[in-house]
């Protein structure tokens, strides 16, 4: 005689309730999954990816020298751009250091420039190693060492306002600068607004 008990069956309820338990911890599961992964930090752009995708902007900052307690400073001051050039880069610095060249024009805001009168831009040009500006001869004219630093100071970050850590190339009638000055100011190019701080304090 066959004296085996039959299946004991589970009670419906128990089911709904082991399963309702399964979907929670799965839930939970995939909750903190989610949750915990560590977002993806956006790249940062090199100097050189920066100068060339330079977005599309209305103005741009052309320098100064304004004296505060007997002593000159570098001042930005924004200059109204061309539409045409909004997009370009070596368009964008052009309009800037014509701006530059010309001195300044608003007698009030008590700024000045070393840069000498006629100097004239020959060429600008935005490249992924730095900035190169040609100028003409007259930049190199007239003023002693600190009329040399000031003029320097400005190319500089007038060149850098796009990309305050690019590298800056200048040059006077095609030939790359190595001094400036009667009084000979050494320059090691590329010149940055690093080295100028460090080198040639105003």
């Amino acid at each position: 005689m066959d004296k085996r008990q039959p299946p004991r069956r589970v009670p419906p309820r128990a089911i709904a309730t082991i399963g309702a338990l399964i979907l929670a911890i799965g839930g939970g599961t995939v909750w903190l999954a989610l949750n915990s992964r560590t977002p993806t930090p956006a790249p940062i752009p090199t100097s050189a990816n920066s100068m060339q995708a330079v977005p599309v902007q209305d103005t741009a900052d052309i320098y100064w020298l304004q004296d505060r307690d007997n002593k000159f400073e570098l001042v930005a001051r924004p200059v109204t751009l061309d539409k045409a050039a909004s997009k370009n880069p070596s368009a964008i610095l052009e309009q800037a250091f014509i701006r530059l060249l010309a001195g300044p024009s608003d007698t009030n805001d008590r700024v000045s420039t070393s840069i000498p009168k006629g100097t004239k831009l020959r060429s600008v040009t935005v490249q992924n190693d730095g900035v190169s500006v040609d100028l003409s001869q007259e930049f190199m004219s007239g003023g002693g060492s600190a009329s040399m630093t000031g003029r320097l100071g400005q190319v500089i970050y007038t060149a850098t306002s796009l990309n305050p850590n690019a590298k800056v190339f200048i040059s006077v009638d095609g030939k790359r600068l190595e001094t400036l000055g009667g009084e000979g100011l050494v320059l090691e190019q590329p010149l940055t607004r690093q080295g100028f701080q460090k080198d040639f304090p105003l």
